[in-house]
């Protein structure tokens, strides 16, 4: 980092949006929203952003909330207070409905940033960084803000370099030589290419630097508009490319890589399937993203735990884990584990076997259970003897099962299921 990037971060307020229901991960947001969800650990999925802001030395920071943000508040306030003031460091928690005397919930992300205005123009900052609260990345944004002010641009978008075949299910960027985005296009049949890359497109990441006068301007300017929608990519961005000047700043020039992750990370855990596969990657002899970095720590709130423990040493009753994560907190009783992913403080009990399992905080798994590619909420116990992922259409009629094979099992569906039992004994 470079003392004018470094200067520049100083300048700069992050506001994340972390209102988002993120209803395609089904049940895991019946409870939490989606930046809250539990992700390879120990972490929840917002950390990731809140991380990159600090470690990119921005210390201002705002987390504009909505839809079931209890957990996530709780989440902030534990991990993430350790701010002081005197050192002009902040994060403010911005929940929707309280804001400007009414009782509207953020009508969109730009609506999110504009009911907050005064508490971002009271602490005096020169830039405004918009962040997802949704992603799984490592990024400096410092240096997205330095490229910023030194194109002059009104707005730079963070983008991702996608397969242009892959990039019809996002809002594209079509850019000339000198990243001017010159249209955004929303989920196009035929995204334009990246200059000298024919092969790739680049697709809009939802992060967002603004000069911070101009961003409220900007943003005073939408709320008057009866026909807006109140929302960066569909209002303000198009509105800016058609009348002002958006500069794209590909992902690649800022990710943060350590000597061990080959190319650029970046997922959207959007789905049972996708957050299924993002956890388990994780347990790869070398996976893409290298969370033991320490030169670029992922902050959380760490629960005070005791060592992961495995007891029983007897044929058919081992604890044992091979390819796995496992979490403090756990007790691997005589249960045997391949590529599977333990958040802290489960219990896996004897002759228990377990196979691409991601299991919540707090789960407990009864003996002689069979699990096979899930996916277990938090607090859920396994009933012993309970066999999922080998019967596809039993494991349909009694879990949320996805097309690619994934069962989510939540402690609603336990529960029918025990008194179903009840009911046939």
């Amino acid at each position: 980092m470079s003392n004018e990037s470094q200067r520049l971060a100083q300048q700069t307020m992050a506001f994340v949006l972390a209102g988002g229901r993120g209803s395609r991960l089904q049940e895991l947001t019946e409870k939490r929203v989606k930046p809250a969800v539990y992700f390879g650990g120990k972490t929840r999925i917002i950390d990731f952003a809140l991380s990159n802001s600090v470690n990119s030395g921005i210390k201002r920071i705002g987390v504009a909330t909505q839809y079931k943000a209890h957990s996530l508040i709780r989440h902030l306030q534990r991990g993430w207070s350790f701010f002081r003031a005197e050192r002009n460091e902040s994060l403010d928690i911005l929940p929707a409905s309280q804001r400007m005397g009414d009782t509207n919930w953020y009508k969109g992300t730009a609506d999110a940033v504009t009911q907050n205005i005064d508490i971002i123009e009271a602490y005096n900052v020169k830039y405004v960084l918009i962040l997802a609260g949704d992603h799984i990345y490592k990024q400096d944004y410092s240096l997205m803000i330095q490229q910023h002010v030194q194109s002059g641009a009104d707005v730079t978008v963070g983008c991702i370099e996608v397969p242009r075949a892959e990039a019809s299910g996002f809002g594209v960027m079509h850019v000339d030589d000198d990243d001017n985005v010159l249209e955004f296009i929303e989920k196009p049949a035929d995204p334009p290419a990246m200059p000298g890359h024919p092969d790739l497109a680049l697709a809009s990441m939802g992060i967002y630097v603004f000069e911070a006068n101009f961003l409220y301007d900007l943003l005073r300017k939408d709320n008057a508009n009866p026909d807006s929608t109140n929302d960066f990519g569909h209002d303000l961005i198009p509105e800016l490319v058609a009348n002002g000047k958006v500069v794209a700043h590909p992902f690649s020039r800022s990710c943060v890589r350590s000597s061990s992750e080959p190319k650029p990370y970046w997922r959207d855990v959007g789905t049972v399937d996708a957050f299924w596969q993002a956890n388990i990657d994780l347990t790869d002899f070398v996976p893409e993203l290298d969370i033991y970095d320490n030169e670029w720590p992922i902050w959380t709130y760490s629960e005070l735990t005791p060592p992961a423990k495995f007891i029983h040493n007897e044929e058919g009753r081992r604890g044992n884990a091979v390819s796995s994560m496992v979490s403090g907190g756990c007790i691997i009783s005589g249960a045997q584990l391949e590529r599977c992913l333990l958040f802290t403080g489960v219990r896996a009990h004897s002759y228990s076997t377990l196979k691409g399992v991601v299991a919540m905080p707090y789960v407990v798994i009864g003996r002689h259970a069979r699990l096979t590619n899930v996916v277990i909420d938090r607090d859920v116990v396994i009933p012993d003897g309970l066999v999922v992922g080998e019967d596809p259409e039993l494991d349909a009629k009694r879990f949320r099962r996805t097309e690619g094979g994934i069962c989510l099992i939540t402690e609603a569906m336990i529960d029918a299921l025990n008194d179903e039992t009840a009911a046939n004994a």
